[in-house]
Order: structure tokens, then C-alpha cells, then sequence
């Protein structure tokens, strides 16, 4: 299930890539945008199979370690940043470096307050 889900993740990650490539002194907004996504996305799978639904015991592994964690690449992250260094934008690779921290953190904990917000509305609305 995880090698199953990681290709889906993988094979959409490099197609975010490819249509939005960069150069090595360029910020790289395609993996930035693919990280804060799947990190806000990983926020909002965790609430909904830990604390809404009554969850397969696979589901997790392909959605979260599978789909999501080959989508996410932090791998790429320290790369882009060691091509900003040596491309001599230093100061890009540093706010790059930071910002992806905590749009990643920030966009987990958004994931998770959204969905816990929602499905708490959802939960009150069943009960009416």
C-alpha cells in the first residue's frame, strides 16, 4: 500500500515540478508549493482518520506515508538549497530555507484546525 501510494505521490510531485520548473539561482515555488500542500494536507488526513472516521487500518499508510509522503519532498527542499548557495543567492537559499519551515508547520496546523472546526460542525448537525 505505501509503494502503491508513493508512486501517485511521486508521479504528482514531478509533474508539479516539470510544469513549474526553475533555475538553480531562482526560487523554487514549485516545492515550496508542494510541501505547505501536503503538509496542510497531512494536517487534515490525520484529524480525519484519528478522530472522524473509523479508518481501514491501510488507508493511513497509503494516503499519509504513501500518497503524501511521496508527494512531499523535502529531499528536494536541501537540494534547492545547497543550489541557491552555490549559485551565490545566499540570501534567497536562507528565506527559502525558513519559509518552508513555517509554511510546513503553519500549514500542518491549519490542516488540523480546519478539519477538527469542520467536522465538529458536521458532527452537531448529525445530532439536530
Amino acid at each position: 500500500m505505501i509503494s502503491a501510494g508513493g508512486v501517485l505521490g511521486a508521479c504528482s510531485r514531478h509533474a508539479l515540478g516539470l510544469a513549474w520548473p526553475h533555475r538553480p539561482d531562482q526560487f523554487p515555488w514549485a516545492t515550496l508549493l508542494i510541501n505547505v500542500s501536503g503538509c496542510l494536507l497531512i494536517g487534515v488526513l490525520m484529524v480525519l482518520i484519528s478522530e472522524v472516521w473509523s479508518a481501514h487500518r491501510l488507508l493511513r499508510p497509503f494516503l499519509g506515508v504513501g500518497i503524501l509522503g511521496g508527494y512531499t519532498t523535502f529531499s528536494t527542499y536541501t537540494t534547492d538549497v545547497q543550489q541557491l548557495v552555490a549559485a551565490g543567492a545566499a540570501r534567497t537559499a536562507l528565506l527559502y530555507l525558513a519559509g518552508t519551515l513555517i509554511a510546513a508547520l503553519a500549514a500542518v496546523y491549519l490542516g488540523i484546525t480546519i478539519t477538527r472546526a469542520l467536522a465538529g460542525v458536521s458532527a452537531r448537525r448529525k445530532e439536530k
